[in-house]
């Protein structure tokens, strides 16, 4: 049954000067909206987040999440197989889509003036979605064919996949964005169309308008459009299963004769944001900064890249937007002639150092500010101030954390820093694999296995 939005009022979030104008609002039937102003140009970002993605997938079903949301530009009731995309870029604007392991994303950037029409075409599909046998074979093995070419013709694709199925021994984190092959190669239209009818609903959702738009507006638009549609009375409770107390250092090794650049890669269970309390999660995104960011200046950078000379490249990083676990991540690529051993020995004597010493005072203030200033430049961007916005609702953060988020930042301290790094560093939490080239078939050009940076988090 139809169900109309309720007249709650909007929530304006500009609580601090300089900061984007945010306003927020949930339909009667769940849809949780953010507009974001920015009235600099007659253009808009609309997009449509899905609390829903491969960590959620049934058992024997990886990929389903990724393949339905191909299965979403297949038309609906009343718009033909391939008509989303070419209204959309009839009127002059792009669209794509994109899953991670805890979101399905779906957007457009158009006219300001195109909105309306927008938001009809992706609440259509967000209830009437229609799936043909023929079609649903054939975006099938359009995926297959994907997976051939991000996973199995990528050396480095297919570590990732081993490394992730080592760290995650129980959660679904370990599955693949894209799903196993086997798996793929037997979705159905009705493995898609009882995943769409369960998730793909009003109370599933985000709604993030970003661009020149008032509140009032959207909202006017989003009941119309969004408003009517019945919330789905049969969703789960989003519990995963955890990781068990982990109590050894995993290892491996793949061998790839493709490979032209061996590289070493670490990787740590590490606690995500959490909404209220991102403490934790600022203090990791600084060291991650202080270890790894720039090359000239980092710890590894300067001391294996300039000092050692013993690395190509390194590297550390940290996912903290998360349902559940997040990953921080060292690595480097070692200069020809240097083993992966000794360049894991150097790694580790490296990281020990930073334990011992601590944060320099200096470097922590140029990563801070650097941070800053990266934080005020997103703000120019209205489409990644959407995604950052519908990416942190998606994982149960709000639009406050994430507008407190650059003042959490600015608040970490050395001490903070240090605490952070002595939890995350416990090698009985962590994975370290090594790429190495194998006999047979001539490598890839160099760079072609460049520096392992982690796995992309979304697949379009």
């Amino acid at each position: 049954m139809p169900v109309a939005a309720q007249d709650a009022s909007p929530q304006d979030t500009n609580h601090e000067a300089g900061q984007e104008e945010v306003t927020s609002f949930t339909l009667d039937n769940g849809l949780e909206v953010v507009v974001i102003e920015d009235h600099r140009a007659p253009a808009v970002v609309h997009m449509v987040w899905y609390r829903v993605g491969a960590a959620d997938e049934p058992p024997g079903k990886s990929g389903i999440a990724h393949f339905l949301e191909h299965l979403m530009f297949k038309g609906t009731d009343t718009r033909a197989v391939g008509e989303f995309s070419a209204v959309v870029e009839a009127q002059g604007g792009s669209d794509n889509a994109f899953t991670s392991w805890d979101y399905t994303g779906y957007f457009q950037r158009v006219a300001a003036d195109r909105l309306d029409l927008m938001m009809e075409m992706e609440a259509d599909r967000m209830a009437n979605l229609r799936l043909d046998e023929p079609e649903v074979l054939t975006e099938r093995d359009v995926v297959l064919e994907e997976r051939n070419q991000v996973v199995e013709g990528r050396p480095g694709a297919i570590f990732r996949e081993i490394q992730r199925a080592t760290l995650f021994m129980n959660h679904p984190y370990r599955l693949p964005i894209i799903g196993w092959r086997d798996e793929i190669a037997a979705l159905s239209r009705e493995d898609a169309l009882d995943f769409y009818s369960i998730y793909y609903a009003p109370n599933n959702a985000v709604l993030v308008v970003a661009g020149d738009v008032t509140p009032d507006e959207v909202r006017a638009l989003a009941e119309t459009h969004y408003g009517p549609i019945a919330p789905s009375d049969a969703l789960p409770p989003r519990l995963r299963p955890q990781e068990p107390p982990q109590r050894a250092e995993r290892r491996f090794t793949y061998a790839d004769p493709r490979v032209s650049e061996p590289f070493i890669a670490r990787s740590y269970l590490a606690p995500a944001r959490r909404s209220g309390a991102q403490e934790d999660a600022a203090a990791l995104t600084v060291l991650a900064e202080l270890l790894g960011g720039n090359p000239a200046t980092s710890v590894l950078g300067r001391r294996l890249q300039f000092e050692q000379e013993i690395a190509l490249g390194a590297y550390a990083g940290y996912g903290g937007v998360a349902v559940d676990d997040a990953t921080f991540e060292v690595g480097l690529v070692p200069l020809p002639g240097v083993s992966l051993e000794e360049a894991e020995a150097a790694m580790d004597e490296v990281i020990e150092e930073f334990l011992a010493e601590g944060v320099d005072d200096a470097q922590l203030a140029r990563v801070k500010t650097q941070i800053r200033a990266s934080e005020i430049y997103a703000r120019d961007n209205a489409q990644g101030l959407a995604r950052r916005y519908g990416e942190a609702l998606s994982v149960g953060l709000t639009v406050d954390d994430v507008r407190d988020w650059p003042a959490i930042l600015e608040a970490v301290t050395a001490e903070d820093v240090m605490a952070a790094a002595e939890a995350v560093f416990d090698r009985t939490r962590a994975v370290t694999g090594m790429m190495v080239q194998a006999e047979g078939a001539a490598p890839l050009a160099p760079g072609s296995t460049p520096l392992p940076l982690p796995e992309a988090e979304e697949m379009q």
